[in-house]
């Protein structure tokens, strides 16, 4: 693979900790102005190939491109072209949000008029215009990692690492900074590395998807080709009688394989013998009434169970 200005490319990136690889020779292209969603459970490798594509750590093997240097060679000239908001925010309590931008905007040596007109244009993108003065202890959480994406815009850079940045936030700060993420790619060609335990969050944002697993990229794929590789939908009926559940199972077992449904209920997953529609003319044509009908369309979290044997940790809260 040639590297490509602005993308990234990874060759067999590794990183072991004494007799743990944290990371096992994983091979990735992302494509400028790409959302790439990282996706894996708490261990799995995200956060630490985070930290070597940015530098922080290095490999202890393969290579990898960052908007066309090298991570362990050019790691000024990298830093210099990335913004990264992580894990943890680096603030401090006692200083504003506007102070924080004036002085991040300095150690990148932007100075006067400029300066000044990208602390306001952030502050309004991230939504912090109101708060821009307040001390940052009292900021919410959401607040927080909105200041923490302003910060890392500010020398303007092609490409952004997000390392779960919206662990903890509630609904709106989450929509929000979706809403934020998607126009930089797609206003801007900020190409975008997007780490997250919410399944829903890599379905909206991400072009491509990849799931590591115990170090290594165990899929790879844009979210529909991912839900297609693990099967069809599932149809699940209640019937209006309960003593039509075996005249239920015998009409839906035209249609698919029998699969798990709730108490009182029988589903099958479509097989290609007909579509919703067919199986509700078939009720019909043998009068059996029902009191509820469910399509479930297979799901990101269904392709992290297909992949992995489990589910991912971020799936239980957005069932919550």
């Amino acid at each position: 693979m040639s590297a490509r200005q602005d993308g990234i490319v990874v060759e067999g990136l590794a990183r072991t900790f004494k007799e743990i690889h944290a990371v096992d020779g994983i091979d990735l292209e992302i494509s400028p102005g790409e959302i790439y969603g990282f996706l894996g459970p708490n261990g799995a490798g995200k956060s630490t190939t985070v930290h070597m594509l940015t530098t922080l750590l290095p490999p202890t093997g393969g290579r990898a491109t960052v908007a066309g240097f090298d991570i362990v060679r050019d790691g000024a000239s990298v830093r210099s072209r990335i913004g990264a908001a992580l894990q943890e925010t680096a603030l401090d309590p006692f200083l504003s949000g506007r102070e924080h931008l004036r002085l991040q905007a300095s150690l990148h040596g932007i100075r006067g008029t400029r300066r000044l007109e990208l602390q306001d244009e952030l502050l309004s993108r991230v939504g912090l215009t109101q708060a821009a003065d307040r001390k940052v202890r009292t900021y919410s959480g959401g607040m927080k990692r909105r200041l923490d994406l302003a910060l890392s815009l500010i020398h303007d850079p092609s490409i952004l690492f997000l390392d779960e940045p919206t662990t903890g936030l509630d609904p709106q700060s989450r929509a929000a900074l979706w809403q934020e993420v998607g126009r930089l790619a797609r206003e801007e060609g900020v190409t975008v590395f997007l780490t997250t335990q919410y399944l829903e969050e890599a379905d909206v944002l991400a072009d491509r998807v990849g799931i590591i697993d115990h170090g290594r990229i165990v899929a790879e794929g844009t979210p529909a080709e991912l839900k297609a590789e693990i099967g069809r939908s599932t149809v699940e009926i209640v019937p209006e009688q309960s003593r039509d559940g075996e005249r239920l199972s015998t009409i839906l077992s035209r249609f698919g394989t029998e699969t798990a449904a709730r108490p009182g209920a029988a589903a099958v997953q479509l097989d290609g013998r007909g579509s919703l529609a067919d199986v509700v003319r078939a009720l019909d044509q043998e009068d059996l009434r029902a009191a509820a009908i469910n399509l479930h369309s297979p799901s990101l979290d269904d392709v992290f169970l297909a992949k992995t044997g489990r589910k991912l940790e971020g799936a239980a809260e957005e069932d919550g």
